[in-house]
């Protein structure tokens, strides 16, 4: 997996730039991000709604930032989750329920990603979406590997698989992050391996 790591220290966030980032995590648990205004943001965070233009761009910039930080650490827990695996469809298992599992789990992180941002081109050029596309790229390599090894057929175009991987997860939270809906993670993650693997496995 292309990890996270860079060769220079990660700089400490100025302690104005955390608060504002909060303060939009948690007006993004009650509302929407469009209904969503900077000095709303401003008087969550308790500081000037000029001091949000000195750190970001402006809102979507500012969005982009909240989503790139929860990414990070979503990528860092499957990164530590699949290390001692060495079977692709174990490796492949665990990363999708620890997916299912985080947007359950963090419904703002999952709102972000799945509702808020796509409608935006800019979007496609920020640092957040260059973590979903090493994401991306993770599941297709382990995909890849499986095939080598001869665990996943070789007729099964990968590509295509990664695909029906990531829309069968997204599909199945869309649920808990529209309506706050409950779900039984694991039982779900469960049911997708079962039906995804059964048709890819090599006999």
């Amino acid at each position: 997996m292309t990890t996270l790591k860079s060769n220079t220290p990660k700089k400490r966030s100025p302690p104005g730039r955390i608060k504002i980032m909060k303060a939009l995590t948690t007006l993004l648990k009650k509302k929407d991000f469009h209904s969503i205004t900077t000095a709303g943001i401003a008087a969550q965070a308790g500081i000037t709604e000029g001091l949000i233009y000195k750190y970001f761009t402006d809102k979507k910039g500012l969005l982009y930032e909240v989503l790139k930080e929860h990414f990070e650490s979503f990528l860092k827990g499957i990164e530590q989750n699949i290390k001692a695996e060495d079977s692709s469809l174990a490796r492949l298992s665990i990363i999708i329920e620890t997916t299912i599992a985080s947007y359950a789990g963090n419904r703002v992180f999952a709102r972000i990603l799945l509702l808020e941002v796509r409608n935006s081109p800019d979007y496609f050029n920020c640092a957040a979406y260059g973590l979903v596309k090493i994401y991306a790229a993770t599941i297709l390599e382990i995909i890849l590997q499986g095939q080598a090894l001869g665990e996943i057929n070789t007729d099964v175009d990968p590509h295509v698989f990664r695909q029906v991987i990531l829309g069968a997860m997204e599909h199945a939270c869309l649920g808990e992050v529209l309506f706050g809906s409950r779900m039984n993670t694991k039982q779900v993650s469960e049911k997708i391996c079962r039906i995804l693997f059964k048709g890819v496995q090599s006999s």
